[in-house]
């Protein structure tokens, strides 16, 4: 039986990455995400980060590509991501979230990201302008 798969966003705007802090499930409350959830049956990987977003945040978004790899979650699990291009809407952490930030390329170690985000968000910082030179 193949993984189920589940899409998360590396939502990039104005040079800066959307980090979101999970609510829930306890375990992971408190811990910083790219947001995204499962894949449904019949849905591509970007048409769920659409609608995930959506749900999740509020906004409307354009997936870009699929950053290199896949990192195991729960039993059965496998995470993708996608890059992905705010194109409407404010974010507003609506489900399963209590917290936005928008992190500049020099900020991302500032928050407890979860495990299984860390390499993803490290590829997705290569789409990020670097820290302007002191």
């Amino acid at each position: 039986m193949t993984d189920r798969v589940v899409v998360a966003g590396a939502v990039l705007d104005g040079g800066r990455l959307l980090a979101a802090r999970r609510s829930a499930p306890p375990a992971l409350a408190g811990r910083w995400e790219l947001p995204g959830g499962k894949l449904e049956p019949g849905e591509t990987a970007p048409e769920a980060l659409v609608r995930e977003l959506r749900e999740e945040l509020g906004v409307e978004i354009e997936p870009g590509e699929r950053i290199p790899g896949e990192w195991p979650l729960a039993p059965g699990y496998v995470l993708h991501v996608w890059t992905a291009r705010l194109l409407s809407g404010e974010p507003r952490p609506l489900q399963d979230h209590d917290e936005l930030r928008w992190l500049a390329r020099r900020e991302l170690d500032s928050v407890d990201w979860l495990d299984q985000d860390r390499p993803a968000v490290s590829r997705a910082a290569r789409h990020l302008p670097a820290a302007p030179s002191a």
